[in-house]
């Protein structure tokens, strides 16, 4: 018998999550029905989406989020035992799949890449930053970009995407120690907005004659000093906001409408599984491309331990992580 250990959203969140909003539960999973495979987990992910999106569970429900795996027992022909997979199975060490809906490992995967890199910059986290950059802001080439949470999992991708295309990129993070990493993966100006003496000043000395594209991770009062700086014409893709998640009181006021008006900007929200089929696996060639040949470095923020999965997600929350956040079973 195998038994699966899993995190349940034991209390809806309340401001930040705490230890007492989760519980470490052990459930025997069944024997295989045909055509169903076993999956062990590897590697897990964390994201700032599952703050959000824990809302929708039932207190007591399994936590959300992707993992890769490999099958370690296989019904499924298709599956064989050995396969490694990325799979949107939860918080969970085991569990059992029809083969629906789990996407195997490229056949060209490098051996010198982490298969963890499927959950970050080759995974749902690059491509975040690729489509949010590409098709929603329609990057480009000797444009200026203005990115938050630049240091983070998706935010440091976007920058390194949008120098390969040929753009001047500034990113704001929140230690001198991302705004060095930044500065080493060749943004041209990184700044501590925790630090600086006026972010409005900061922006306008950035980039005295504004911005093309604003990729918003954070919202809040970053957009509305952002939002005035913008050029004529200029996009704005809202990927997140992290800023108002654990928020319990009222939100910030938004933008002033007659900047949006009057510059005639374009504000886009998106979701990443809006993109599927033929242009994802492109963005996922892509991804995987730049990465072999060095044109986009990775940074992985590795917390060892399933059941560390509370920890690694109230510190992502808080900004603990240079890069992608990712939990070692």
């Amino acid at each position: 018998m195998v038994h699966a250990k899993r995190w349940l959203l034991k209390k809806h969140f309340e401001g930040s999550p705490t230890d007492s909003n989760f519980e470490l539960k052990t459930v025997e999973l069944p024997p295989l029905k045909n055509g169903e495979v076993l999956l062990e987990a590897l590697f897990l992910t964390v994201d700032p989406y599952m703050r959000m999106a824990a809302k929708r569970l039932k207190e007591g429900d399994m936590m959300m989020g992707q993992q890769v795996a490999r099958i370690v027992e296989s019904k499924n022909s298709a599956l064989p035992t050995g396969t490694i997979v990325v799979a949107s199975s939860g918080w969970t060490t085991h569990s059992i799949s029809d083969g629906k809906g789990l996407q195997k490992l490229s056949a060209e995967w490098p051996d010198k890449l982490p298969l963890s890199l499927a959950l970050g910059t080759v995974g749902m986290t690059g491509l975040t930053a690729y489509f949010g950059l590409l098709d929603v802001c329609g990057l480009k080439g000797g444009e200026t970009v203005i990115i938050n949470a630049a240091a983070g999992a998706v935010g440091s991708v976007v920058g390194q995407i949008a120098k390969l295309k040929g753009c001047k990129v500034i990113g704001a993070a929140g230690s001198d120690e991302k705004v060095a990493h930044l500065k080493k993966l060749g943004f041209d100006v990184a700044f501590n907005y925790k630090t600086v003496g006026s972010l409005e000043e900061t922006l306008k000395k950035a980039s005295p004659d504004g911005y093309d594209c604003y990729f918003d991770n954070v919202g809040g009062e970053f957009s509305n000093v952002v939002i005035p700086q913008m050029k004529k014409f200029g996009r704005i893709a809202l990927c997140g906001a992290i800023s108002t998640y654990n928020s319990t009181g009222p939100l910030p006021p938004g933008p002033p409408p007659e900047f949006i008006i009057y510059l005639e900007l374009r504000m886009e929200g998106f979701i990443v599984t809006r993109w599927q089929g033929e242009a994802r696996q492109k963005a996922l060639n892509d991804l995987q491309t730049w990465v072999s040949e060095g044109k986009i470095q990775y940074h992985e923020y590795v917390i060892e331990g399933f059941e560390n999965m509370p920890a690694a997600f109230m510190g992502m929350l808080k900004g603990d992580n240079l890069g992608k956040t990712i939990v070692k079973a």
